[in-house]
């Protein structure tokens, strides 16, 4: 009698397994890096290469850091979010185009407008990789003291600026 209760045990163990799994949330997923120092670059410029950026330059002010691409359609879905915030620009929304052609990027920038006080160029994708970055978009927002206090998996959507982002903001003194 025992040995015919194990399928109907394991059966019990995997539903409930498979209940707690589905109710986990997956956009957030704990970052090891939030809480630490932003990881340093020197990147170039979309609209001007010339001009390189560095996150040692942006120390003194909360920022945040968005990694978009022209070929994310979950970037297309965030993008307005971000435009309405840059209208009303408490930080500055640094882009990071990750691995982009720089035509593609500068084409769809100019057809979706401009939300960057400046895009970076991350054609290799290293910079994302060091931000943990498994898929764009990803959002961090980074303190005076360039440490990263926040990041967000998947699109902002207005009920996350609304609701995580800008209330952090306002606690950093943004």
């Amino acid at each position: 009698m025992k040995r015919a209760l194990w399928p109907l045990v394991l059966f019990v163990l995997l539903a409930v397994l498979l209940g707690v799994g589905l109710r986990l949330k997956p956009r957030e997923v704990p970052s090891p890096l939030v809480g630490k120092p932003a990881p340093a670059f020197k990147l170039a410029q979309l609209h001007e290469p010339e001009q390189l950026l560095t996150p040692e330059q942006m120390r003194g002010k909360v920022w945040m850091l968005n990694v978009w691409a022209s070929w994310c359609g979950a970037c297309r879905e965030e993008h307005p979010v971000l435009v309405g915030f840059a209208r009303n620009a408490a930080v500055p929304l640094i882009g990071l185009n990750y691995k982009d052609q720089r035509p593609d990027a500068l084409g769809w920038l100019e057809q979706h407008g401009n939300p960057y006080v400046a895009s970076l160029v991350d054609r290799d994708g290293r910079t994302g990789l060091d931000y943990g970055v498994y898929g764009v978009p990803e959002t961090f927002v980074i303190d005076r003291q360039g440490v990263i206090r926040f990041k967000q998996i998947g699109p902002v959507t207005d009920e996350v600026l609304r609701t995580r982002i800008l209330p952090l903001l306002k606690e950093l003194g943004a």
